[in-house]
């Protein structure tokens, strides 16, 4: 529930609006001054003046997008102006920047006049590299897109017509295919003739619907053949039928209603008259043309969207022009044309078929969501609209000739994307390539939990390991059908069926039988998933481990430590912690394993965290934290901090390192080189060893509530194999990403080659 007092303080609080502009390049100093304006500014004048393709290189056009109105059809408020409308047009730049990256400058026209509105926005090419014209109504709109399309160079884009035809059309494909209908040979129905209405009327001709078998209604009943009153060029393209027709006589019968016109117009009766499996969509905002209860209290074979977040199924523009226009921009395209609108309903409908992330599901408070008659679109929030549907625009742009600047590689595009949905997303992408190089065979001790297998159907499609499951293969084969996940090149290896079961039991016993350990409790212990899957690894029977979903830390990680050796040169264990910032990644250790480690151990975690971080191709410059920096407080805490500094100095010089320091100290490099110049870092430092357990499992945990960092991990060190613990109750995307770092791990490892083992689990 919105209220009025919520609405207004979220709009005036602080600094009115919601949007502001903020530089992009340092403006601090006299030369940053002369940089950013006079003289240095001339430079690029000058050579965008011989070039003009290079306003792409050296201004934010490529980027910038103008949101245009004049104020004459405003969500459902109808004609309130252009002042008015300004709440609505800075609320879709924020949608811009916060879906897609992309900057906006929300304009409001102060003219009704069509010709003056295009002259106006003609005038503005030179700014914007794309126009989203808003709220403006019909039948003036479509002129005015029409006649911007044919003058302009950069695309123009009338989102009231196309976002809401480009959603609702991808919603369609969908529910179609549930009802088990064919789009050339239903019965629909829209209700609304302007702007939205004459759009979707369009785009489902465009997808395969008969125009013959579309009824358009609007506020005078049936736009039929020959009928005067209220009609205009746009409606007159889809004038059907002979006579007129109320909307109750036209819905008889009918597979499709789409209504994109004003509240309470569809009654119960009139659901109840459509053919059997019908699909409603009451689109009108803030309340639909029939509520989301009323129509399915009278049919139970319905599929139903609205327009709004409280029921299934949301047709929300947001899902079409950040990304349409994400994807235009990428390629400078010249134009918006319908294969790239019908590209983006495509990867749309393509999406609500797969996955939904965890993330997802905890922004809707859901515990699931799949393909089904209330699931049939992509939920707003879903991170991956971003990749697949701007990805499939750009295709479209440079398959059809629009695109100034083509792409030929899709994949570095595809990652270029990712990037903009944060750091974390863009570093991760990284190590999975990496990954991707040599997949390799991770068993997974809890093979049967919906989590792990989720996350197997990922690592399957992006090919980042072999993954083996643990556990019986029945329930595993009918949780991934109950899932509808397709797990095929997955193994199944069920512990309590191996054929060479003795054969571990034996060789546990023989590491153990001197640590209490006799062999009946060896065979016991074996069949357990911990303990079989250390053995896996260590018998060369899977390259590593992932594991813990559902269990203590302590629990996953002991039978490893009991099963697998420390690697060479190592007498301890570590874990550390990738914090990926909105700018920069900085590795924490040790976080997750010795409480209060010696002045030997801080420097036996300092060297091996270095090492790891080399393996993730990141130039370690690693600082010892203390309280004290550099002797400026005598305690033996200080003095064990930088005792293990000299060690790792004196033992592996290769290493950029120094302390003991303070936090601060080591992550400012003004506070670094300007009061200790004597430092060996010289830049910040981007690897941070924490005294104590306590100290490095406190600031993780701070920064990740409240320091918007993303932690990734833990991985574990010091293990002769890659042994990866996963943190209890972490979701899809975690166990995915950790997968990926135990894959790297494994990388570094030399292991026998054995044949695979395991049942599939098809």
């Amino acid at each position: 529930m919105i209220r009025k007092s919520d609405a207004l303080n979220y709009h005036s609080e602080d600094r009115p609006g919601k949007i502001e502009v903020k530089p992009i390049k340092p403006c601090f100093t006299q030369r940053d001054l002369s940089m950013a304006y006079t003289p240095g500014v001339a430079e690029p004048c000058r050579e965008i003046e011989g070039m003009p393709e290079k306003v792409f290189d050296y201004t934010v056009r490529g980027n910038l997008v103008a949101v245009i109105t004049n104020g004459t059809a405003v969500l459902g408020l109808g004609n309130i102006g252009p002042l008015a409308a300004k709440p609505v047009m800075e609320g879709k730049a924020v949608l811009f920047k916060r879906f897609a990256d992309i900057d906006v400058f929300d304009l409001e026209l102060d003219t009704k006049d069509p010709d003056q509105l295009i002259q106006a926005v003609r005038l503005l090419e030179p700014t914007f590299g794309g126009i989203n014209l808003e709220d403006i109504k019909a039948p003036e709109c479509f002129y005015i897109e029409e006649q911007l399309k044919e003058t302009m160079k950069i695309p123009v884009f009338h989102d009231d017509q196309h976002g809401t035809a480009i959603i609702s059309g991808a919603a369609l494909i969908n529910a179609l295919e549930l009802q088990r209908k064919k789009i050339d040979q239903v019965k629909l129905v829209i209700s609304g003739a302007g702007a939205a209405g004459i759009a979707c009327a369009s785009l489902y001709v465009k997808l395969g619907a008969k125009i013959e078998n579309l009824f358009l209604v609007d506020s005078k009943g049936l736009v039929y053949k020959g009928r005067k009153e209220g009609m205009n060029p746009y409606k007159q393209r889809f004038a059907n039928g002979e006579k007129p027709m109320s909307l109750a006589e036209v819905m008889k019968g009918a597979d499709v209603f789409a209504g994109v016109s004003a509240a309470g117009l569809v009654t119960k009766d009139m659901v109840k008259n459509m053919a059997e499996r019908p699909i409603v969509f009451a689109l009108a905002n803030p309340d639909p043309e029939i509520s989301y209860p009323d129509a399915t209290s009278v049919r139970s074979d319905l599929i139903m969207a609205t327009g709004r977040s409280d029921y299934p199924n949301q047709v929300n523009n947001v899902l079409g022009f950040p990304y349409i226009f994400r994807g235009a921009l990428d390629v400078r395209a010249t134009a918006i044309n319908d294969e790239m609108k019908i590209e983006a309903v495509k990867s749309l409908a393509a999406l609500a078929k797969e996955d939904v992330p965890d993330s997802v599901l905890r922004a809707y408070g859901q515990e699931m969501l799949e393909f089904g008659p209330n699931y049939i679109i992509p939920k707003p929030f879903d991170p991956r609209v971003l990749i697949r549907e701007a990805l499939a625009v750009a295709k479209a742009a440079v398959e059809t000739g629009v695109a100034r600047r083509p792409i030929t590689d899709w994949e570095e595009y595809r990652d270029q994307l990712v990037s903009r949905l944060g750091r974390a997303q863009e570093v991760m992408r990284r190590i999975i390539h990496k990954a991707k190089e040599d997949p390799k065979r991770i068993v997974f001790l809890e093979g049967d939990d919906p989590k792990i297998l989720r996350a197997c159907q990922v690592i399957l499609d992006e090919r980042i390991a072999k993954p083996i499951l643990l556990g019986n293969r029945a329930v595993i084969r009918k949780k991934t059908t109950e899932l509808h996940l397709d797990l095929k090149g997955a193994k199944v290896v069920d512990p309590n069926k191996f054929e060479r079961i003795e054969e571990y039991a034996a060789d546990f016993f023989r590491m153990r039988c001197r640590k209490g350990i006799t062999i009946h409790e060896a065979r016991k212990l074996v069949r357990t998933s911990n303990y079989f899957g250390s053995m896996m690894v260590k018998l060369c029977d899977a390259d590593g481990l992932v594991g813990g979903v559902n269990q203590y830390y302590s629990d996953t990680i002991r039978p490893a430590l009991q099963t697998v050796p420390l690697s060479e040169g190592s007498t301890i264990i570590a874990g550390v912690y990738m914090m990926v910032f909105q700018k920069d990644v900085i590795f924490f250790a040790d976080t997750t394993v010795n409480f209060d480690p010696t002045a030997e151990q801080l420097a036996e975690i300092a060297i091996c965290t270095a090492d790891r971080v080399k393996q993730l191709n990141v130039q370690p410059r690693v600082a010892m934290l203390s309280f004290s920096n550099f002797g400026s407080t005598r305690h033996p805490r200080a003095e064990k901090v930088a005792q293990a500094t000299q060690l790792v100095k004196m033992r592996r010089p290769d290493i950029v390192i120094d302390g003991e320091m303070q936090a601060d100290t080591a992550v400012v490099t003004e506070i670094l080189n300007d009061v200790y110049e004597f430092n060996t870092l010289r830049k910040r430092a981007n690897v941070l060893i924490f005294p104590s357990l306590e100290a490095g499992n406190i600031a993780y945990k701070l920064m990740e509530r409240l320091g918007g960092a993303k932690a990734i991990g833990p991985i574990l060190m010091g293990t002769s194999e890659a042994i990866h613990v996963l943190q209890r109750n972490c979701d899809v995307e975690d166990i995915v990403n950790t997968t990926a770092l135990a894959v790297i791990d494994a990388q570094e490892h030399k292991h026998c080659v054995t044949e695979p083992i395991g049942w599939d689990v098809s």
